[in-house]
């Protein structure tokens, strides 16, 4: 023990830890916890935790693709009972960042909308636009 601390608390070092008789006492993990920080910033850990969820960016597909992706649908939509099982990998907007994800999805089409551009496949409805990759399983 320094000499400043016996100097300065001298009367007190040596008499014995009080144990109180009426409380029991706090574990060391609520001790500990009493003296986090707070914070300061409501909101501020979601909006970080936003900025670090990383999203994928959506490219174009080049003409030959899209011909591609539109005869198959053709296909799909005039052989409706050839088709079984489809494959589509598509993009879907994120609603809070630039990018988005990419969604692959495996079953049966069960309706074609040509008028709102929608394909359903099992209870999925997807955006034609969005569509990446389409393949006949």
């Amino acid at each position: 023990m320094d000499n400043d601390s016996c100097k300065y608390y001298g009367d007190i070092i040596n008499m014995p830890h009080r144990i109180s008789n009426i409380h029991v006492p706090m574990n060391i993990l609520n001790r500990a916890a009493q003296f986090a920080p707070f914070s300061a910033l409501p909101g501020h850990s979601e909006a970080v935790k936003e900025t670090e969820r990383i999203t994928e960016i959506s490219y174009s597909l080049d003409e030959e693709e899209k011909e591609r992706i539109n005869y198959i649908l053709q296909n799909i939509l005039y052989n409706t009972n050839a088709v079984n099982n489809i494959y589509v990998k598509y993009f879907i907007a994120d609603e809070r960042k630039s990018g988005g994800r990419f969604v692959k999805v495996t079953g049966i089409i069960k309706k074609i909308d040509t008028y709102n551009r929608l394909i359903i496949v099992n209870d999925t409805k997807i955006n034609i636009d969005d569509i990446m990759d389409i393949s006949i399983l």
